[in-house]
This record gives structure tokens, sequence and C-alpha cells, in this order.
């Protein structure tokens, strides 16, 4: 029988247990891991889905990785068109994990309504194009659907419907200047029949999807050239590997950029997430760690007399640690009971109904995004338990101090 487990039991129950002078010390420490657990689980909840959030938003406009002309244009405008006559179109069967490859051109224009007018980039997209990113943040209306005829439906953001008062189903004409200045613009109407928002304001204020063969007729490419490829893989985390080996797959006459390569600053910026995630983590387990601490010399100095008495019965140290580790290890997991149940309690508040907004200017995203899986916290509620143990292993060494002899007092 494990007779440190039984008495550390009998500890706990012991009615004056709970009205002992280390009663206010224990509820202390099981009320530090408590918030200590919430802060870790909303940091790293909140800090990994603002990360995944903004990587997303950034491939549903740009891809994971592009493939365009080398033309030395730094900007979202396509100048030189691309064959779509490719080896990797339309399936890059040369690198693995690509889970889609899509066409698409883009062209600056200018919206003129009646009272206003809007420069924008006309993203033309072809019968190819993954809707899943605007399905997700449509907020009105339908996608488009481009097959072989020409489509004059557009999908526009709300950015754009609010500034210029163009709503739902509203026609309207956007200007393209030609090559040649002293030449009229191309004028296209063109309708719209879905509104989204992504809350990636740099997008949003700018962007229309159109149909490319738009861009085709503009530029007089051929039916079969494009602006470029958009390469959507499975796993983001390998998007460097899966860079290199696009490159080395495509003709020396293109060029293949991944996102991390076009928004450098951003992808800077989410990296220091990480940085503030550990610092939390480390913070809180200290915190937590030294109120245990506190809580076990407490326990151990109040029952003296217990030391002694086990130890006059033949007890060694080892084992009457033992007894008072696994008081600890009790009040530990107390601790982490309710930090989970009120940790996770918030997560899926603000995962559900957003409770907690944000400005979409600084942080891309409209409400704290929340990235909530089971499998991190268990693991984050292992790590806190087996580290704030082994923080009391060395202060449970003051059980060796004590002598029985001086401990046991007769009434």
């Amino acid at each position: 029988m494990n007779y440190e487990y039984f008495i550390a039991k009998r500890i706990i129950a012991a009615k004056q247990y709970k009205s002992s002078i280390s009663s206010p010390i224990i509820k202390i420490a099981i009320i530090a891991i408590t918030i200590g657990i919430v802060i870790m689980m909303i940091a790293i909840s909140t800090g990994v889905g603002l990360q995944q959030k903004i990587k997303g938003k950034l491939a549903g406009f740009n891809g994971h990785i592009q493939i365009t002309n080398f033309d030395n244009n730094n900007s979202e405008i396509t100048l030189q068109p691309v064959s779509k006559n490719q080896d990797f179109y339309p399936d890059f069967n040369a690198v693995t994990d690509v889970r889609n490859i899509q066409v698409f051109a883009t062209k600056p224009g200018i919206i003129r309504t009646e009272n206003d007018f809007e420069g924008i980039i006309f993203k033309g997209v072809g019968e190819d194009y993954d809707w899943t990113f605007f399905k997700e943040y449509l907020v009105e209306g339908k996608l488009p659907n481009y097959s072989n005829e020409v489509s004059f439906e557009v999908l526009i953001s709300s950015e754009i419907s609010n500034r210029l008062s163009i709503n739902l189903g509203d026609e309207f004409n956007i200007f393209f200047v030609k090559d040649n200045p002293g030449k009229l613009p191309w004028v296209r109407e063109v309708k719209a029949v879905g509104i989204y928002n992504s809350g990636f304001r740099d997008f949003d204020e700018n962007f229309v999807i159109a149909d490319i063969k738009h861009i085709r007729k503009m530029n007089r490419w051929e039916d079969d050239e494009v602006g470029g490829f958009e390469v959507f893989i499975n796993d983001f985390d390998e998007i460097d590997t899966k860079s290199r080996e696009v490159y080395e797959e495509t003709a020396s006459t293109l060029n293949s950029q991944s996102i991390l390569e076009k928004y450098p600053a951003i992808f800077e910026w989410i990296g220091l997430f990480d940085n503030n995630i550990y610092l939390i983590i480390v913070i809180m387990i200290l915190v937590a760690g030294i109120n245990m601490i506190t809580a076990l010399l407490v326990l151990i100095l109040e029952r003296t007399q217990m030391v002694g008495i086990l130890k006059a019965l033949g007890s060694n140290n080892v084992s009457i640690r033992k007894v008072f580790l696994y008081n600890a290890g009790y009040l530990i997991l107390r601790g982490l009971f309710w930090g989970n149940l009120i940790g996770i309690t918030i997560l899926i508040i603000q995962k559900y109904f957003g409770v907690i907004t944000l400005d979409p200017e600084t942080y891309y995203v409209n409400q704290v995004p929340i990235y909530l899986d089971f499998g991190y916290i268990i693991l984050l509620n292992i790590g806190t338990l087996l580290l704030c143990l082994l923080m009391l292993i060395v202060p449970s060494i003051v059980v060796s101090k004590i002598s029985p002899a001086k401990s046991i007092k007769f009434e």
C-alpha cells in the first residue's frame, strides 16, 4: 500500500486542514495557478489565432506562392503575361503537398460613380479559382461564376461599397488607362453580385475580383496567357521548402515568390508573438511555482509534529517528502481544474461571439481570433504540473532538517 498517498489524503480530508493557519496561503497558491493557466491559455490561443488569421488572409489574396515573369515589378500590377501551357499547370505533380494552383492577372483601374471615384486593383481570376477564402468573408450576395463566357459579375469589399455607395446588385463603371495616353480609356460596366469583408484593410480597400477575360482583352493577350499562377500548399510551415522546390521546377524565365518574401515586415511582426507567448508562460509558471513553494513550506512547518512522529515510527525523509508533494500535487490539480474551466469558457465565448474587438488597421482583424486545440491545452497542463512539482522538490528538503526529539511535544 502507498502509505504516503494515504496520509496525504487524510491530511487533505481533515477538517482542521481547511481552517488552519495555512488555509489562506493555500487558497492564494491555488488562485495563482488558476490565474496563471488562464493567462497562458489566452496568450497561446490569441497569439497563435492571430498569426493563423493573418497568414490565412495573406494567402487568400495572394496564394502561398506566386509564379510570374521576371519583370522587376514589385507592385501588385501584372505587366508581362505568362503562358498557361506549363508543365506544372493545372496540377503541380513535380512538387508534393500542393493543394491547388490557379491563374490570375491584375490591372489598375478607377471606379467612377455619380458622386465619387476611387482607384482600385482589378484582379482577374478564372474558372479554376478556389473561392473558399472569400466564402468565409462574404457578407452579402453570392460569389461570381466565371465559366467560358465573359462575365460582368464582380466581388467588391464592404470598404469600397461604403466609400462609393455601391450596393449589392448595383452596376457601375471601371475605367482603365490605355498604354497610349492620347486615347480614351477602356470602360467596363460591371455588376456587384457579392460584398466581402476580410478585415484586412490594405487589401479590402483596393481589390475588386473579376473575370480574367476582361484583362486579356484589354491587354491584347492570347486566350492561353495569364498574369501568373497562385500556388496553395497544405502545410504553411513548409512554405520555405515548397517555395524552393517550386522555383527549381519552373522555367528559368519565371520567378516564384512566397508570401514570406513578398510581405516580410508583416511576418516579422507576427513572429514577435512567439516571444511574447514564451515570456508570459515563463512568468506565469514562476509566479505559480513561487506561490506553491510558499504554501508547501507553510504546510511542512505547520505539521512539524506529524513529521517528527513519522520519523520516530521509522519513515525516512524521502517518504515524508512524498507526503507533502502529493499534497502539493492535489493543490496544483485544483488550480489547473478551475483554470481550465474558466480559460476554456472565456475562449469559447470569444471564438463564437467575438466579444473583444480589435482595430483592423493595426491588427488586420476585426476581433480577437481564437485558436482552440485541446492538444496544446493538455501539454500546457502537463507541463505546468511537472514544472511546479520539480520546483517543489528542493524546498521539500526542509523535512530532513526536522528533528523528531525536538518536534514531538506531549501535552
